[in-house]
């Protein structure tokens, strides 16, 4: 199986604020799929991709728009981010960038900060299948005590 046939691509669905434990989710939608795979990321991380998506620009740059700009002057191109793995309910996530001799360069990231690099390296992000698979044996609902199915989750995001 090739690698593109082992990753499913995504969009972000949703930003939205578990109502238990008033964390932020990333809900990611596949873009040709019914995929969908919540992340639960930290205020800061979620902050930074909401300041993006609304394109709202900081009077000086954050530490996303930081390692974007240091990726560009390093004369590097965004390939892809890829959630690679979800081990003890931890995501793991990957950012693929290619040097000037078009090589690849792979960088270790937390989810969430992939995500905040993707949207401003304008790069596509896509899941692993194992990553969808783990995540739809672990939960396939939102965890507070009316069951919600992730289905009826509120549209915040387009």
């Amino acid at each position: 199986m090739s690698k593109e046939q082992t990753q499913v691509e995504v969009k972000i669905g949703a930003l939205i604020m578990d109502p238990n434990t008033n964390t932020p989710i990333v809900v990611l939608k596949g873009t040709e799929s019914e995929t969908v795979l919540p992340i639960w990321v930290g205020a800061f991380e979620a902050n930074a991709i909401a300041l993006e998506i609304e394109k709202v620009v900081p009077q000086r740059p954050m530490t996303h728009d930081l390692l974007r700009n240091v990726i560009l002057e390093c004369e590097l191109t965004a390939g892809r981010v890829v959630i690679t793995d979800l081990l003890e309910n931890t995501f793991y996530a990957r950012v693929e960038l290619l040097d000037k001799n078009g090589d690849p360069v792979f960088i270790d990231a937390r989810p969430s900060d992939a995500i905040a690099l993707a949207l401003r390296l304008d790069c596509p992000i896509f899941v692993e299948q194992k990553v969808i698979d783990l995540s739809a044996q672990s939960s396939t609902t939102v965890p507070d005590e009316t069951d919600t199915p992730i289905d009826e989750w509120p549209e915040l995001i387009g």
